[in-house]
């Protein structure tokens, strides 16, 4: 028995052993066949490996070196003037307290010029730029823009190193760029990164309507500090200022988000030619297009972005545009998200005629549209009475006027962080009078505000019918 079973299993054995060098043999016969009249060819692996291209070292020192002595060191006392009614009715009027703070900035001028976040400065008593090289100066603040979050201070200083301006608009995403600053006190702080994302909104400088994001997204490390400082290009150029990081423990967790250079180079040049940001306006509510809204439309390519509302006397409608119109581009650049669009609007000012293509149900058209400023006008804006007040205006409607018997008057439309909140005013409050002058119009307001001196006394009405008095200072 036990031999007739060590017979069997080496009969077994060797079965096995010639299927196996029959499939090998049809396995290889079949390979040259196709190698030999299909033309394949098995690629060497190993080979392959060995002849890719390296990877280019990019070099960070000059564009470093460049940039560095042109960021600045921001640092800021502020001093709150609240006081603690209970400490007050006890002890008299409690002491102030004083804040510090810091951040960055950026020389664009040799003679002084230099721009930061409008946050690193808000409500500052005391600004103190400090140089790479150690000097030390007080600033004064040029002009401010908070709907874009930007600040410019003017510094008495020659003969500085000043950052040029890149562009922006040709920034690749996965390019390498740097950022520049002082995070946590640590002066002249470099770190690089890349692009990770353009034109991107995160909703945090939502003042109001006016309010415009199309930030550069990128992994370059940054920090409490930063904000202010550069972002530059491997050419040491200047493409945005460092604004924001998205982060849950305040700290930098992946992310950061900086201004653009076309958007910066616009405000700078309001505030030192105007003192005030000339913001251009089409008149407009938007939406973006994603897949359910073009399903609705009815529309099979996802772009541009859908006219939802028209203001009554707005740029738009005045040049024909409609609402359910789907806005495809501005001056010949695409425009697929809202944040594109805002930051398209931002390179031009109130009376500038754009071309404006959009998709009309099948058709495509065009339309030539004059812009206008946030009063309705193509004149440029002295004094930003808005922002200073935080406030939108508009004008009454005619069935408004009808109703509280009226021929002036003008209603806040919005509202957001300001002086008329500070002092508890509502949207929907009607201004009638300022210092017992008749309102009708948003210059009427600037033209009182600018012959007020010290205090401001409001009397108006709300849409309820309720007549309501405010008063509140300049300073």
């Amino acid at each position: 028995m036990k031999i007739k079973k060590i017979i069997l299993n080496l009969f077994v054995s060797i079965l096995i052993g010639f299927l196996s060098i029959v499939l090998y043999h049809n396995f290889v016969v079949k390979e040259l066949i196709a190698k030999q009249h299909n033309k394949i060819e098995i690629p060497n692996y190993s080979k392959t490996v060995r002849n890719l291209a390296p990877i280019e070292n990019v070099d960070f020192t000059e564009a470093a070196e460049k940039s560095v002595h042109s960021v600045v060191h921001i640092k800021t006392v502020y001093v709150d003037e609240n006081q603690n009614p209970m400490y007050e009715f006890f002890f008299g009027r409690s002491p102030s307290q004083a804040y510090m703070a810091s951040g960055s900035g950026v020389i664009i001028s040799s003679d002084g010029y230099i721009v930061t976040n409008n946050h690193v400065i808000d409500k500052s008593n005391q600004i103190e730029v400090v140089l790479n090289d150690k000097r030390s100066f007080k600033a004064k603040i040029i002009g401010v823009d908070p709907n874009t979050d930007l600040a410019l201070l003017k510094i008495d200083a020659d003969n500085l190193i000043n950052i040029p301006f890149g562009d922006s608009d040709k920034l690749k995403i996965g390019e390498w760029v740097l950022a520049i600053g002082n995070p946590f006190n640590l002066t002249s702080t470099v770190t690089a990164g890349i692009v990770s994302a353009k034109a991107r909104n995160i909703n945090v400088n939502n003042r109001s309507s006016y309010s415009i994001e199309s930030f550069i997204q990128t992994d370059a490390a940054v920090n409490p500090g930063n904000s202010g400082g550069a972002l530059v290009n491997t050419r040491g150029e200047l493409v945005g200022i460092n604004t924001a990081i998205f982060s849950k423990t305040g700290s930098y967790t992946g992310y950061s988000f900086a201004i653009p250079a076309s958007i910066v180079r616009k405000v700078v040049g309001d505030l030192m030619e105007y003192g005030v940001v000339q913001r251009a306006l089409m008149g407009v509510s938007l939406l973006d297009v994603d897949a359910s809204v073009a399903k609705q439309l009815g529309v099979k390519k996802i772009e541009g972005v859908f006219v939802s509302a028209l203001q009554e006397n707005g740029a738009a409608r005045k040049a024909g545009i409609r609402e359910g119109d789907i806005i495809l581009k501005i001056n010949n650049v695409a425009i697929n998200k809202i944040s594109e669009f805002q930051e398209q609007l931002s390179r031009y000012r109130p009376g500038d005629k754009i071309l404006v293509s959009i998709r009309r149900k099948n058709d495509l058209l065009k339309y030539d549209v004059v812009l206008q400023n946030q009063r309705g006008t193509t004149k440029p804006i002295e004094t930003d009475v808005e922002s200073v007040l935080g406030a939108r205006f508009e004008p009454l409607n005619k069935a408004e006027k009808e109703y509280f018997g009226i021929d002036f008057g003008v209603k806040i439309s919005e509202l957001y962080p300001g002086k008329l909140m500070k002092a508890g005013v509502h949207e929907g409050y009607i201004i009638l009078y300022i210092n017992k002058v008749k309102i009708s119009s948003v210059d009427d307001i600037e033209t009182v505000l600018k012959n007020a001196k010290g205090g401001v006394f409001l009397k108006g009405v709300y849409p309820n019918g309720l007549i309501e008095y405010y008063a509140f200072g300049l300073d």
